[in-house]
């Protein structure tokens, strides 16, 4: 079910006894990597309790068309919007009649209405009520309009009857959730990337930096994502919004990013080193602010700081694939070969930050994917669309490297 990972799981849960095998359902949705938001009719609240399905999902259960709290945060439109999949499980012969006649005269059927997302339902009644002809028609006249029908099953029911009616269990119906995402060329992996500058304190109000704006690692995270991947992005200080389904972990310095790099490292499959970080730092922070005295040239004594990339890619146990970054103003291929050589990294992006078309803060980039066996170059695009290209590329290169 690795096709779960990072996918927005809208949980629609209706009036009837299957109600239970919904908790289930939830667990297995999460422990495949969706996030799970809940949407009971009044009728599914009587069968299983919303805080049952909210310790599950780890999301408050949304339960009201008009609930004033839930417009001020997350509104029916907005929850519609966010949904890559809508699954209704039980989806009882009350919300079938209402759903395909149009009706949204509930949070669950507006919200149905509303989105633009693909609808499954798991039928869940007794036999008679599925085999009734307004029932069937109900149902066909969905299915005609694009909605997917998981099961009913045949067996034992709850009032005693056998027959067809009966919803699915959990995990055939998360089976099914996952089939209707493409596999993507990333799903169920662990990707760690840095991205953005590091600050190195010199005093309480001064630091060294660079012109890093994050762009190229925002969005290479946020491609990752899209590709299927569990991302954690470890950034330095910038002014981006975090991507969607991206875990971000926030750092300033060299030595705090190299820590949340490792932290974890291990289960991580790819990693991609797009941060400039700096080179070195003060030896000593200052404690107060250093004032200007009257020396016209002031000496700083700097220590090197460590090498992310290189830790990472000469990691003995546990060593994720290695792509790093090489950002330079001349020469660009030459050092960037030598850097991968160096730093025993299985690929590296060179780009020539002298241009300042594609340098620091720019939204275009071009740059060239070099790997022991040749090169690869990539014009002149926007960031987002660049990364995309590159989750690509690196990808292919990853699944070739463990086949």
């Amino acid at each position: 079910m690795q096709r779960l990972t990072n996918r927005r799981i809208l949980l629609g849960i209706t009036g009837g006894i299957a109600a239970y095998k919904s908790a289930e359902l939830t667990r297995l949705l999460k422990g495949a990597g969706a996030d799970v938001r809940i949407v009971m009719t009044p009728a599914a609240t009587e069968f299983i309790t919303p805080l049952t399905l909210q310790a599950l999902s780890g999301h408050p259960v949304h339960l009201q068309l008009l609930d004033p709290e839930a417009e001020a945060g997350m509104g029916h439109i907005e929850l519609a919007k966010w949904a890559d999949l809508i699954l209704v499980a039980p989806a009882s012969a009350d919300f079938i009649a209402r759903f395909s006649a149009g009706m949204g005269d509930d949070l669950l059927t507006t919200l149905c209405l509303a989105s633009d997302a693909p609808i499954c339902l798991a039928p869940a009644m007794n036999q008679a009520m599925w085999r009734d002809p307004r029932t069937q028609a109900n149902a066909h006249k969905l299915t005609s309009q694009g909605v997917t029908l998981l099961g009913p099953g045949v067996g034992a029911q709850a009032c005693g009857d056998t027959g067809p009616g009966r919803m699915l269990e959990p995990e055939e119906l998360a089976e099914l959730a996952a089939e209707q995402f493409e596999h993507t060329v990333l799903s169920g992996k662990r990707v760690v990337i840095t991205a953005g500058p590091t600050r190195e304190p010199l005093d309480p109000v001064r630091y060294i930096s660079n012109h890093s704006s994050g762009k190229m690692g925002y969005a290479l995270a946020e491609a990752a994502a899209d590709a299927g991947a569990s991302v954690k992005l470890v950034s330095g200080p910038v002014m981006l919004p975090v991507p969607p389904r991206v875990e971000c972990v926030q750092v300033e310095t060299a030595e705090e990013m190299l820590a949340a790099t490792l932290d974890g490292i291990e289960a991580c499959d790819l990693f991609i080193a797009a941060a400039a970080v700096a080179d070195y730092r003060p030896v000593a922070i200052a404690e107060h602010k250093i004032k200007k005295g009257s020396e016209e040239i002031m000496e700083l004594r700097l220590v090197k700081n460590p090498d992310i990339v290189a830790t990472v890619a000469g990691l003995e146990t546990g060593r994720p694939f290695t792509v790093g970054f090489a950002a330079e103003t001349r020469d660009v291929i030459d050092y960037a070969r030598s850097k991968l050589a160096r730093k025993r990294l299985d690929l590296i992006v060179a780009n020539d930050v002298s241009n300042p078309e594609i340098g620091f803060n720019s939204d275009d980039n071009a740059v060239t994917l070099v790997s022991a066996e040749g090169e690869t170059g990539l014009p002149q695009t926007s960031k987002r669309q660049l990364a995309r290209q590159l989750i690509e590329q690196i990808a292919q290169h990853y699944l070739k490297s463990t086949s």
